[in-house]
């Protein structure tokens, strides 16, 4: 699979030749993540911090609320990979820090271990200096208490002159050998889709920086690149592919091309295959019920797809429903009947009332929470958590914000490593 990369210096995507040498301006880091994360997990790498000339951790807090990151360069102490856990980063990559006690104190499943290679010995200081270890001392070393490794053939960084294969398959065999298992992840040369696929085939991943700037590699190839076992339609390769918004829920199943797969990626919209038509389909051209594209993923066995979509108007359904299956009433109908009456208020509503009157909203909030909290018996706290939870979520659609980003701040606070006490605040002195 495609792991894009997002190097940064003084707050600008770069990519380095070698690891040294500045060679290409990517521009707006927040743009290329935004272009990057539909592919899933996006590489975010410190290099100022790595290299002991600043940081950017400002940006990057920024990065990792916005997409699912691994977030590495520079984090050296506890402190600040705890923290980088803390802030919502998905994985943390440790390189020069690296050592079983100090990977040992984390989750293991979010640490990557780094192995900086050049012609096959580890690198650590930014890349400057040389340890004398070899890379599978290294990752013997760490296996057992890592989740992953990132192997960068240094000499190889930035050059697009391909890498030697035999070396990360070696890596990844090693990483195998602890317990469960550790993924690794190369890079440093990659450049072609079958150089991923073959990559995948071996069970590593590849993060690709250089060749998705200079448009050597496409998102939409290195993407598609793993696809395996497709089904044959009049000649054609397809694969099925389920939609889903982005609790989940599936909307419908369509077929995708290789074709289809990268005009989707590249306009982060709902295309696909149509077999009768014998053509490309964007949802919504004619019916307006459109689709903004959030992320694409293979399933285990690279025989399918599944689309992650922001669906807009009445739904995916040619019928108008939102979805081709019979669906179940939950929060996000709710959110969504409350966004509807903000955009189109009904005289007499309540919740139009409420929308309207942001003192009333405060009010009945503050009285609705009381009586959860005193609430006695499960009817009286069912009742009313559905009443805080209502009024919770026209407040939100009152700010501007979806049920989704409220899901992803949980997401990322469940995912904090460091535990905080609980108090309550100090009364507001009248």
């Amino acid at each position: 699979m495609i792991v894009p990369s997002v190097d940064l210096m003084q707050g600008r995507a770069v990519q380095l030749r070698g690891g040294r040498d500045l060679v290409l301006d990517g521009g707006d880091p927040l743009a290329r993540l935004e272009e990057f994360a539909v592919a899933g997990e996006v590489a975010v790498v410190d290099l100022d911090a790595a290299l002991g000339k600043g940081s950017n951790a400002g940006l990057i807090r920024e990065m990792v609320r916005r997409a699912p990151c691994r977030v590495g360069g520079g984090i050296r102490d506890l402190d600040t990979a705890r923290g980088w856990l803390d802030a919502g980063a998905a994985k943390i990559v440790i390189g020069t820090a690296a050592s079983p006690d100090f990977c040992g104190a984390l989750p293991r499943e979010r640490v990557i271990a780094a192995v900086d290679a050049e012609r096959g010995q580890v690198l650590v200081d930014g890349w400057r200096t040389a340890t004398g270890a070899s890379v599978l001392e290294r990752i013997r070393e760490l296996a057992h208490v890592v989740g992953g490794f990132l192997f960068t053939q240094v000499e190889k960084e930035g050059a697009m002159g391909g890498f030697d294969f035999q070396a990360v398959a070696a890596a990844v065999r090693a990483a195998g050998e602890g317990e469960g298992g550790a993924r690794l992840t190369a890079a440093g040369g990659i450049t072609t889709a079958s150089e991923i696929a073959e990559l995948d085939r071996i069970g590593a991943d590849a993060q690709v920086g250089m060749a998705l700037y200079t448009g050597r590699l496409s998102l939409g190839e290195a993407v598609a690149a793993p696809l395996a076992k497709p089904v044959n339609y009049e000649g054609g390769d397809v694969w099925p592919t389920v939609v889903c918004d982005e609790w989940g829920h599936a909307l419908g199943l369509v077929w995708s091309t290789r074709e289809s797969l990268a005009r989707a990626i590249a306009e982060h919209k709902g295309i696909y295959w149509s077999r009768s038509r014998r053509e490309l389909w964007e949802k919504g051209a004619t019916s307006g019920n459109t689709q903004e594209l959030v992320r694409v993923d293979l399933d285990c066995d690279r025989d399918a797809l599944r689309f992650t979509v922001r669906q807009r108007g009445a739904g995916f359904c040619h019928l108008d429903q939102r979805s081709c299956w019979p669906s179940a009433f939950d929060l996000d109908d709710l959110a969504r009947t409350i966004a509807e009456r903000a955009a189109r208020p009904e005289p007499g509503s309540r919740t139009a009332k409420l929308l309207g009157d942001p003192g009333l909203l405060a009010a009945k909030l503050r009285e609705e929470a009381e009586e959860l909290g005193r609430a006695g018996d499960r009817p009286e706290a069912v009742h009313e958590t559905a009443d805080v939870l209502y009024l919770a979520l026209v407040a939100l659609v009152r700010g501007g914000g979806s049920l989704a980003e409220v899901v992803a701040e949980l997401s990322r606070r469940r995912g904090a490593v460091t535990r905080r006490p609980m108090a309550a605040k100090p009364e507001p002195v009248s």
